[in-house]
């Protein structure tokens, strides 16, 4: 099993690698940093124009190689250059990441584990009230654009706070601009926090459900009548306790490598809700950087994105080998 991770994680560092150095290259190649300066009155001489470009790495008249040659330099040694404003972009990085962590973490758990349980119950009723509903809510959730989902659920929040005549859901940022708590203090603090993520976190755990539980329902129906769960069955385990023990257990594997791809879903997904709920996270970011053309935000939160993403492969391999009995024979062979 050592030998088996030991390898993932090889082929994980190489591709996080290659995914940095693309990212930074398409950038550089793309964007248009001198472009910036055309909408200033008076516009900066050109000599003036090219000492900030050159100070930021991001002369376009200084050749790519050159250019990416630096950048690589810096980020061996942690530092991933200077935005456009000429602020380090780690310390804007590292904070951006922090929000969007706490944005998408508590949606993808709770969206992937209700997935998996409504999918296997619903592949468990097949052909009842039950599965007909899960499948149609969930036909209904892939339908919906996430953005759309978040403005449709804060047409409803809107609606219920109304209704019951007080502040009860808000979504706007992360926390209550200027909010005083008083003698609550730290509690208030949390409890506010919590009231803002309720709704980012609804949005993005329905997205998870409606992906996780379509697949889930398709691979359990392949294992319900199975010949280990007969045999299980037949040596006098209960129904429930067969399907749960052997049969969702096998089911689960083939869902740790849909994990991995589902992350790259979910990085999206989170940008979207950044924007509609007011969360200055690694999405909106990345969109102010691409219409100002700052290169070297653009690769870092891509490299971020791409380390994530190998992450979530790394752990979907973890899962798989402790799942799957044969491939830790196969590793220690």
């Amino acid at each position: 099993m050592a030998a088996f991770l030991l390898r993932r994680l090889a082929n994980c560092a190489v591709l996080a690698v290659a995914a940095a150095s693309l990212a930074y290259l398409l950038a550089a190649a793309v964007l248009d940093p001198r472009a910036d300066f055309d909408g200033r009155a008076p516009r900066p001489p050109e000599s003036v124009v090219d000492a900030q470009l050159t100070r930021l790495n991001l002369n376009d008249r200084t050749s790519l190689a050159v250019r990416y040659g630096t950048w690589a330099a810096g980020v061996l040694h942690g530092d991933f250059g200077r935005t456009w404003e000429g602020q380090p972009v780690n310390a804007e990085l590292w904070r951006r990441l922090g929000v969007s962590v706490r944005l998408l973490s508590p949606g993808a758990v709770l969206g992937s584990a209700m997935g998996i349980l409504l999918g296997a119950y619903a592949a468990i009723r097949q052909g009842r009230a039950a599965d007909r509903f899960i499948t149609f809510g969930s036909y209904l959730l892939l339908a919906v654009p996430v953005f759309v989902l978040a403005v449709l659920l804060q047409i409803a929040a809107a609606k219920a706070n109304d209704a019951l005549g007080m502040h009860v859901f808000a979504w706007v940022g992360e926390t209550t601009p200027g909010a005083a708590y008083g003698t609550f203090g730290a509690l208030g603090g949390f409890a506010d926090r919590l009231q803002h993520l309720l709704l980012p976190t609804v949005t993005i755990a329905l997205a998870q459900v409606a992906f996780y539980s379509r697949y889930q329902r398709g691979l359990m129906l392949d294992v319900l009548h199975a010949d280990y769960v007969r045999t299980a069955r037949a040596k006098g385990l209960r129904r429930r306790t067969a399907l749960l023990r052997h049969g969702l257990r096998t089911a689960l594997i083939p869902m740790t490598t849909y994990f991995a791809y589902s992350f790259g879903f979910l990085l999206l997904g989170g940008m979207f809700c950044e924007q509609a709920f007011g969360w200055h996270g690694m999405g909106e970011w990345l969109v102010e950087a691409i219409s100002r053309g700052d290169v070297n935000v653009v690769a870092a939160i891509s490299c971020v994105a791409a380390c994530g993403v190998l992450s979530a492969g790394f752990v979907s391999d973890v899962l798989h080998g402790f799942l799957d009995p044969r491939v830790r024979t196969g590793a220690a062979a």
